[in-house]
Formats: structure tokens, sequence, C-alpha cells
């Protein structure tokens, strides 16, 4: 079984493929993920159509990951997520904060600022 930081390393990479089924398979069934200026999301089928819902209109993303840590089942992770929409794109800076339980996300905090983001898509 990978390690905590491999299996969030893997999961950031994951998201090149924008494939929301995917995505929601690394959380547990009844895993969290609070994108902090929205509320939390429970659930992984509630998670993909979340996820589905939101980067529906992104045609690429690639997430670089400046830092990770690990401490117990904690993985605090700074990226810089890139992503185009059409001929929209963002370069957003972001903090995630990942619990896992059994090679599973059971919850996911993401702090960035939304502003960034929505001047960007417009």
């Amino acid at each position: 079984m990978p390690s905590n930081t491999e299996l969030i390393e893997d999961f950031c990479r994951a998201w090149s493929r924008l494939d929301p089924a995917e995505l929601a398979s690394y959380f547990t069934e009844d895993g969290i993920y609070h994108n902090m200026p929205a509320g939390p999301i429970q659930g992984r089928a509630e998670i993909e159509n979340f996820i589905r819902g939101f980067a529906g209109s992104w045609t690429k993303t690639n997430w670089d990951i400046l830092n990770i840590a690990e401490t117990g089942d904690v993985v605090l992770v700074e990226r810089l997520d890139r992503t185009v929409a059409g001929d929209k794109k963002v370069d957003l800076p972001c903090t995630g904060v990942f619990t896992l339980l059994d090679g599973k996300i059971s919850s996911w905090r993401d702090y960035f600022d939304i502003g960034t983001y929505a001047r960007a898509m417009q």
C-alpha cells in the first residue's frame, strides 16, 4: 500500500485526467470534501457529482506540488493548480489538508482565494 504522501501525490496527478469517478474513488464512502469558499460535501457519490459540476468546463488542469508534509494520518499540500477552461486560464495557489483512513481520503479541506479563480474565469 502506498504511503499517505504517495496517495495524495497520485490524487493530485489524477486531476489532470479530469475524471470525476476516478477522483471520487480516492475517498472513503462517507468522505468529506470541503472547498473552503463553499460548504462541505459528504459521501463519495456527492463528491463525484460536485467535481463533475465545478470542473465540467475545464479542458485541462495540472497541479504542481510546491510542498508536502505528512504527520500521522494528515497530509498537507501546498499547490499551484494550473487550470484551463476553453480560452480562460488560472494559476491558483492552494493549500489542501487531507486526512486519510485505510488508504482513502476521509476528509479534504482546500484553502484558496475564490476571487483569484472567479476573476480569471470571467
